[in-house]
């Protein structure tokens, strides 16, 4: 389907464009990080239409929806920016049955979400199965910390400066925007930019 062409939809295709560039056939991966309430689900969805546009099979998953319960939390001591920071996502979950599954392509199925926050509750597994050529768009913080990047075939930071204390705790280990193949700026939604960090 055609979207309605906007100053936003032209820079999407444009970066949907880049990131084909690198999409020859198989699965690929595309992580979206930003400080809290940067727009990253969004910026998803909307990029995740895009290559739907580009004729490409496309799911989509968020890190919020593979958060560990406040119980498992617990587990891990007082409630903080801290614990928030290293514990608050179950990654073990998020890389068994979703990034690898996925990875494996063909008849093997893979959930993209399993936990409700907002309920402190477990979603009842949603195993679906794709293509061998796919696109998973996946958003939330952390998701560039050190030890996921390399889970990711082209990784996009919204800018934007750390204000929550869980992003300060991450952005002092590692700003996403370095690790990131494009930074946006993404503070004016219906003209977002490329930034080009000044790497001297």
């Amino acid at each position: 389907m055609q979207l309605v062409t906007t100053p936003r939809v032209t820079f999407l295709r444009g970066l949907a464009d880049e990131i084909l560039q690198h999409y020859g056939r198989g699965r690929m991966i595309v992580a979206i990080d930003g400080p809290l309430q940067s727009g990253k689900t969004r910026f998803a969805d909307d990029l995740a239409a895009v290559l739907v546009e580009r004729g490409h099979r496309v799911f989509r998953a968020s890190m919020e929806r593979f958060h560990r319960s406040r119980a498992a939390q617990d587990a891990f001591g007082d409630d903080s920016p801290e614990r928030y920071y290293r514990y608050g996502f179950d990654e073990s979950a998020l890389r068994r049955v979703l990034v690898e599954p996925f990875r494996m392509g063909g008849s093997t199925a893979f959930v993209t979400a399993v936990f409700d926050p907002a309920r402190d509750a477990w979603i009842e597994p949603r195993w679906v199965t794709g293509p061998a050529d796919a696109i998973l768009v996946l958003d939330g913080r952390f998701v560039l910390r050190e030890r996921l990047v390399d889970l990711w075939d082209f990784r996009i930071a919204l800018d934007g400066e750390p204000e929550d204390p869980a992003d300060v705790l991450a952005y002092a280990a590692g700003d996403p925007r370095l690790a990131a193949s494009a930074v946006v700026d993404d503070q004016d939604p219906e003209h977002p930019r490329r930034r080009f960090l000044d790497s001297c």
